[in-house]
């Protein structure tokens, strides 16, 4: 059996037809291998070659110009609805007051929530820990336009697009943390002064984020924000006791903005397309179950891409 598979991947890297075909008897075998010219042996260092440059190749890397000669049944169910476009290119690409700046994607590759543990010395110790995504492949942001604005620093102003996303995340220990993954009304300013985007070029600055659930939402005691009960049955007899107020955030349903933070880097611009590429920092807190409880802090990084116009 063992040498049935060991001929079986040797085909298959040669590309050959005849992967399934009997195998000759062990004698036969080691005859063949024998007069195996140098030619085939040369063949077969490539296709392995070729098969491990594929497989470091990064996994769905794909610039704006393939993906547009994709149909929608060459994407569905891919993944590559979820992912921003690549940029090749270490090029400059100078802009100028009005410009937009369309298309841009924001992708997150990896997601951390602040929590207090206890070491064993008892000591309390407060940290970024690693969660696992639970939302599936519709966490990415896309569309987003805005307006570039000159002056000392370079200014970018988010105006429209897909500009938020209800995600959740799942930290050590099973406890689940929804959020709105979002950059709402940014306005990010450049790091230094200039007006050219270039790889090492920064820019950020603060947004707005929305509450995770609208008025609408109906809690499983069917208390909301603009609708449902004023508080859960079997209560109204606590009004106006001390037993209310530890009741009252879940009672009155309120609809939280908050603010977070965003940090770019560009990375890659290709003039020729005026496109740009680059990694992300973003720094946001969590759903607040409508005022309910205190929100955790996210702290989210990933990857970005941006047409110029």
């Amino acid at each position: 059996m063992a040498r049935f598979l060991s001929g079986v991947v040797l085909a298959l890297a040669l590309g050959c037809a005849s992967a399934f075909a009997p195998l000759r008897t062990p004698t036969a075998a080691r005859t063949a291998v024998l007069q195996a010219t140098t030619e085939e042996k040369t063949g077969a260092a490539a296709a392995i070659a070729m098969l491990a440059l594929g497989l470091a190749t990064p996994a769905l890397a794909i610039t704006a110009e393939e993906r547009s000669q994709l149909s929608y049944l060459q994407v569905k169910g891919t993944g590559l609805a979820n992912r921003c476009s690549s940029v090749v290119g270490t090029d400059s690409l100078a802009v100028k007051s009005g410009q937009k700046m369309v298309d841009m994607c924001l992708e997150p590759k990896a997601f951390f929530v602040e929590q207090t543990t206890t070491t064993k010395a008892g000591e309390s110790k407060t940290d970024f820990v690693a969660t696992k995504l639970m939302t599936r492949q519709t966490y990415t942001l896309d569309g987003i336009s805005g307006s570039w604005s000159t002056g000392d620093k370079l200014t970018f102003t988010e105006e429209d697009g897909i500009d938020y996303s209800a995600t959740t995340v799942q930290v050590p220990g099973g406890e689940r943390v929804p959020f709105l993954f979002t950059v709402k009304n940014l306005i990010a300013k450049g790091a230094a002064a200039g007006n050219t985007l270039k790889p090492g070029f920064e820019f950020g600055g603060s947004f707005t984020v929305p509450s995770y659930r609208t008025g609408l939402f109906l809690d499983p005691k069917g208390r909301g924000g603009s609708t449902g009960y004023d508080m859960a049955q079997a209560l109204p007899g606590l009004q106006g006791g001390e037993e209310e107020a530890e009741l009252f955030a879940e009672n009155n349903k309120v609809f939280d903005v908050l603010t977070g933070s965003i940090e770019f880097e560009v990375q890659n611009v290709n003039n020729e397309e005026s496109e740009i590429s680059g990694v992300f920092v973003s720094a946001q807190p969590s759903d607040t179950d409508m005022g309910g409880k205190e929100p955790k802090k996210l702290l989210l990084k990933g990857v970005f891409y941006g047409k110029i116009e």
